[in-house]
C-alpha cells in the first residue's frame, strides 16, 4: 500500500510526468486560474476576467436561437448548445459521478468534445497508466484500501486544473475528503438503475462484482453510495436504451438551468443594481 502511494506522488506532484499526460483524449493544456468556495459553495470567477462573458445567456430561452420549420414550429437551436456552455461556466470544472457502468467516461468525452474548450480527464486511466497496472490487478496486489488512496491522489491532482469534465471512479464519493475537491466544481450524477447497469457490465472483470450473486452485491453497492451520489448539483436520469449523445444532451441542458437557478455572486449583484436604478459597470 505505501510502496503504491509513493509512486504515485512522485509521478504526479514529482518531475517524474504530468497528469495531464497520462490520458487518451487531450487535445489543449488547461488554463489553471483560481477558483473559490463561497460559504454557500462555488462562486464563479469575476466577470472582469479574460474567461468571462457576462452576454451568453441559456440558448434554451432565446428566442433568436430557435430553428423554426417553415410552419413555425420548433425543431431545434441554431448552434450547438454546449458551445454556449463553457463561457457560462467560466472555466468551472465538471465531475461526473455514479456507479460503475452508468457511462461516466463516454458521456464526459462526449461533453467536452462537444463544448470544445474543454478537456476530458478518467481518474481511473490516469491512475492505471501512472502505476502501470489495471483497476483489477490494484484490487488484487494492493486492496480496495491502496486504490482508495491511490484515487485521492489523482483527485487531488486534476482538480487543480480548469476547463475539463472529469469522469471519476464509481466509489470515489464514498470518502468525505474527495467531496472538498468535487465541490470546486460543478458535480453531475449518472442515475442509472443496477439492472441497466448490469446488462452493461455483464461478464466483465470488475473487482467489487466478484460475488455469487453480482446483480444483488451491485443493488446493495449503489443503496450504500445513494446518499452521497444524491449530493450531486444535477442528476440525469439515465434510462435503458438511452444513447451517449441523448444523455449528453441532457447534461447540457440541466447544465444550463442549474446555472439559470444558481445565478453567479456577480450577476445577483448586476440584477440588485439595475433594480435600484443604478448603472451596472462592467
Amino acid at each position: 500500500m505505501q510502496a503504491l502511494a509513493a509512486t504515485l506522488l512522485l509521478l504526479l506532484h514529482g518531475s517524474v510526468v504530468h497528469p495531464f499526460s497520462l490520458v487518451v483524449h487531450q487535445r489543449r493544456q488547461a488554463v489553471v486560474t483560481t477558483t473559490r468556495l463561497s460559504a454557500g459553495g462555488f462562486e464563479w470567477e469575476d466577470p472582469t476576467s479574460d474567461q468571462a462573458d457576462p452576454g451568453v445567456e441559456n440558448p434554451y430561452k432565446n428566442p433568436e436561437l430557435l430553428k423554426k420549420t417553415a410552419d413555425g414550429d420548433e425543431e431545434g437551436l441554431l448552434v450547438d448548445p454546449a458551445r454556449l456552455l463553457s463561457p457560462r461556466l467560466r472555466g468551472c470544472n465538471l465531475y461526473l459521478i455514479g456507479m460503475m457502468g452508468s457511462g461516466k467516461s463516454a458521456v464526459g468525452d462526449a461533453l467536452a468534445r462537444r463544448m470544445g474548450t474543454y478537456n476530458f480527464l478518467d481518474t481511473d486511466v490516469i491512475l492505471e497508466r501512472a502505476v502501470g497496472m489495471s483497476i483489477p490487478e490494484i484490487f488484487e496486489k494492493e486492496g480496495e484500501d491502496a486504490f482508495r488512496d491511490a484515487e485521492a491522489q489523482v483527485l487531488d491532482s486534476v482538480h487543480a486544473h480548469v476547463r475539463c469534465v472529469i469522469g471519476t471512479g464509481g466509489g470515489l464519493v464514498t470518502r468525505n475528503q474527495n467531496w472538498a475537491k468535487l465541490q470546486t466544481g460543478l458535480v453531475l450524477y449518472l442515475k442509472t438503475d443496477p439492472e441497466t447497469i448490469y446488462k452493461r457490465i455483464e461478464g466483465t472483470d470488475r473487482p467489487l462484482l466478484q460475488t455469487d450473486d453480482p446483480l444483488a452485491t451491485l443493488k446493495d453497492l449503489t443503496e450504500e453510495r445513494r446518499g452521497k451520489y444524491e449530493q450531486a448539483d444535477v442528476t440525469i436520469e439515465v434510462e435503458d436504451g438511452m444513447d451517449v449523445e441523448a444523455v449528453t444532451d441532457m447534461c447540457i441542458r440541466m447544465l444550463h438551468d442549474f446555472i439559470d437557478d444558481n445565478p453567479p455572486a456577480w450577476k445577483q449583484a448586476k440584477e440588485k443594481a439595475q433594480a435600484d436604478g443604478l448603472d451596472w459597470v462592467q
